[in-house]
């Protein structure tokens, strides 16, 4: 018996597929959407999972979708947050130099900043430095005063509350088991029953890879997860950190170093490092899939990375299980860290895309095929940009989807 039927299905309900839906709505009035999520509710992956940063748009190549929408994603997110009553904080960002070979790159991260058009940037001289953070020991710095964060599981949650104002459906715990396309509809079988929709929107994320595979695409990615570990600050050591501490990141390699990150969760987190996930959906070390990990070491990609990469590979797994290498690399930003401030925090996994020549690929990635549009890479800045990557998708599903 037929499903449900739709004009366009999103799979996954977090906060990239939560903003396509809902721009697809208020471009589309009359628009029949439903959301397909898996797990209970909205954001219970990498939305929820981050450290809740509003970046600015420094670290990336000009040019690219990822500056493009950093930039305006920043402003836009701010001002969502200050409209709908979220509790939003503009406390700046320091990325630091802590040694004298690390100064090139800071000055290339200002010249990118702003070639990207990113707001307040300017390098500070240690007494600067000290006057917005008292704690750290750097010999330059780079200010971005525009940084902010909020918790990304109210925002997620915002743009829920939108899509069913403006009458989308959102199915939760209906995990995606079988997909068919017939008649130019496509059939979506769930384990809560079977949905029809003309068109579909793959927002998967951490599975994105798999979903497009399901609907016959070919993604020419595989999703290889990385988790990030944190701890958090002892309560009475959370004045150590006034706002964002970062690194100077190493600009071969898409993760960014274990920083100190103000959050709105309450608590001052520390890290993350990057470690091979041996589960899409790893947040512990124990957390094991046979098949996920099947998929990673079967993927030519994944051997030609390594291979590239195995001494960072190796420095991060050093990190992971040692607490007090771990500690090393903070206390290069705030000396006066010691152990007992640490506490064991969180984790996320990030969905990071890799192409079979072993590429960590660096940009949005977004594929559109008919009836669909695949979102096949959406990490970091992917949350500060949600509201125009939405709009982006929405405006690609009109066009392809001759909605408009």
């Amino acid at each position: 018996m037929p499903g449900k039927q739709y004009d366009v299905a999103v799979i996954g309900a977090g906060i990239i597929g939560l903003s396509t839906a809902m721009h697809l709505l208020e471009k589309h009035p009359d628009l029949k959407v439903a959301i397909i999520e898996k797990d209970g509710h909205e954001a219970t992956q990498q939305s929820g999972h981050n450290s809740g940063v509003i970046h600015s748009g420094i670290y990336y190549k000009p040019g690219s979708l990822k500056a493009a929408f950093c930039v305006e994603g920043r402003a836009s997110m701010t001002r969502f947050c200050e409209e709908n009553e979220i509790p939003v904080w503009t406390c700046g960002k320091l990325i630091m130099a802590t040694k004298p070979a690390e100064l090139p790159r800071l000055d290339a991260l200002l010249e990118r900043g702003n070639d990207n058009q990113v707001d307040g940037l300017k390098i500070v001289d240690p007494e600067e430095i000290k006057d917005i953070e008292p704690h750290v020991k750097a010999i330059r710095a780079l200010w971005a005063p525009k940084t902010g964060i909020v918790d990304y599981r109210k925002v997620a949650a915002a743009y829920a509350d939108r899509v069913r104002t403006m009458g989308g459906d959102i199915h939760f715990n209906s995990e995606l088991k079988k997909v068919s396309r017939r008649g130019g509809v496509t059939a979506l079988e769930t384990s809560s029953g079977e949905y029809e929709a003309k068109n579909v929107i793959n927002c998967a994320g951490l599975h994105s890879d798999l979903v497009a595979e399901m609907m016959g695409a070919d993604p020419g990615v595989r999703i290889i997860p990385f988790r990030g570990e944190y701890y958090t600050l002892r309560k009475d050591r959370e004045d150590l950190v006034k706002g964002l501490i970062y690194p100077v990141p190493d600009p071969a390699f898409p993760f960014l170093g274990v920083h100190l990150t103000q959050t709105m969760k309450g608590w001052v987190e520390a890290g993350p490092n990057a470690v091979l996930a041996t589960k899409r959906e790893g947040y512990r070390k124990r957390d094991f899939s046979p098949v996920d990990l099947f998929r990673t070491v079967t993927f030519p990609g994944f051997w030609k990375m390594s291979v590239r990469e195995w001494k960072t590979g190796l420095w991060e797994m050093n990190r992971s299980f040692r607490k007090g290498v771990f500690l090393k690399s903070l206390q290069q930003l705030v000396p006066e860290l010691v152990s007992k401030d640490l506490a064991t925090g969180g984790s996320g996994v990030r969905a990071q895309a890799v192409t079979r020549d072993g590429k960590l690929l660096d940009d949005f990635a977004i594929k559109q095929v008919e009836g669909a549009v695949h979102v096949l890479n959406a990490p970091s800045p992917g949350a500060t940009s949600s509201l125009v990557i939405g709009k982006h998708i929405a405006g690609l599903a009109g066009d392809g989807f001759s909605l408009n």
